[in-house]
């Protein structure tokens, strides 16, 4: 019970959160390019607990969108264009939100502008479009533009947590799933647009193949397989809904990703299991011919969205063989869980970084962002290099798929 009432006031903190306290003088003031349902959730929500945030101003395909959006979310200005919030100079940072295949030109047009960038996961929609936007000049410029790729998952305690107990030496396999229950999404969501680059590997599925890359540390080789299902019809030709596809990596160890976008009725929790090589355990109690060994197999199940629930699983196999025979005399397995809604449940070299427990995924996020563009440390980051490596993962994928990786804007970089 008390479990319970401590997840409910977390979550609700997470959305009213307890602490909001005067913004700087100094504060990032953000134009949001499209009133998008992500928004909220992403950025608006967050920058509530920051002090130097401040949600500035909105702009969508329709000025009356913009003005509901505004009023709904207490944001000072409308602007009547992406455009104006590009050349607005009281503008410092744009938040783009906006459908998969325009990330590219606008995530661009912002740079150009001089604004910094937090741009929502996937970046773009191919690898060709990472390339170019991540390798654009204006990036390598001191004191330049700051580009993020907003995969907020990845900047949650419970993530450093759990890889911090992976040893990618003794990595074999990794399998990451996640879903979406067929009621939440429908034919018509720009998931299923695929001039809008839609498809669940652009969905969840980016999130599992992070996932593998993660833990592995590394990149993977080769897609052995890619099954998926899709539509075959209208804008929604080419759109998967569900895949499940496989990876070499390095030394030949697999990563498996799996997601669906019209799941079972009842949602499930994402989890990535790494399982990792036995190993020979030193234990000076056993008899020269007998020998201990041990299999861990380490599960984070929440790796999405951790601060609603999330939960570390470490298992390990033991077994007492005999030397001369290989016979198992022994089997026993042992489970502990841990969790780490804040760095400081994480501990060792994380307890030092800054958060509290109803800090979201995204408000983390937010901290980083804020510390790159400040010139502070950051405790953690996506590069541009790493971004270039996701969507090579994700068109590695889509390929292997038959379906053929999402197309290239047709915008230009002048």
């Amino acid at each position: 019970m008390g479990s319970l009432v401590s997840m409910i006031g977390r979550i609700y903190q997470a959305f009213s959160p307890p602490q909001q306290p005067p913004k700087r003088g100094d504060a990032l003031k953000f134009g949001i390019l499209g009133a998008a349902s992500i928004a909220p959730l992403a950025l608006i929500t967050p920058a509530k607990s920051h002090p130097e945030v401040i949600i500035q101003a909105v702009s969508a395909r329709n000025r009356k969108k913009a003005q509901d959006f505004a009023k709904a979310h207490s944001i000072p200005d409308v602007r009547d264009s992406y455009e104006d919030i590009l050349n607005d100079p009281n503008i410092d940072c744009v938040f783009i939100p906006l459908p998969n295949a325009l990330h590219y030109e606008w995530a661009v047009r912002a740079i150009r502008a001089g604004k910094h960038v937090l741009v929502e996961k996937p970046s773009v929609s191919n690898s060709t479009e990472a390339e170019a936007l991540f390798t654009l000049p204006e990036l390598s410029q001191p004191n330049g533009p700051v580009l993020l790729e907003a995969f907020h998952s990845r900047f949650f305690p419970a993530w450093s947590y759990f890889r911090s107990l992976v040893d990618p030496s003794l990595v074999e396999h990794v399998n990451a799933v996640s879903m979406i229950p067929w009621w939440g999404t429908s034919k018509d969501d720009i998931h299923f647009s695929y001039p809008l680059s839609g498809g669940s590997m652009m969905a969840m599925g980016t999130y599992n193949m992070a996932a593998l890359r993660m833990a592995l540390a590394a990149e993977p080789e080769e897609c052995l397989s890619c099954q998926v299902h899709a539509y075959t019809d209208g804008i929604h030709n080419k759109c998967d809904y569900d895949f499940h596809a496989t990876f070499r990596f390095p030394n030949g160890i697999i990563g498996e990703a799996s997601s669906t976008l019209k799941g079972p009725t009842y949602w499930t929790p994402s989890h990535v299991t790494v399982t990792q090589k036995e190993v020979v355990v030193p234990d000076a109690t056993l008899p020269l011919s007998q020998t201990k060994l041990q299999k861990r197999q380490l599960t984070l199940h929440g790796f999405v969205h951790g601060i609603f629930w999330h939960r570390i699983d470490i298992k390990d196999v033991y077994q007492i063989r005999d030397r001369e025979s290989n016979k198992v005399l022994r089997r026993w397995e042992t489970t502990s869980y841990r969790k780490a809604y804040t760095f400081q449940e994480a501990g060792g070299e994380f307890a030092h970084l800054p958060g509290e427990p109803f800090w979201m995924s995204y408000r983390h996020q937010l901290e980083q962002f804020v510390n790159r563009v400040k010139g502070r440390e950051t405790q953690h980051w996506i590069s541009g290099a790493d971004s270039i490596a996701q969507m090579k993962m994700l068109d590695m994928a889509y390929e292997k798929s038959g379906l053929g990786p999402r197309s290239t804007s047709s915008f230009q970089v002048k």
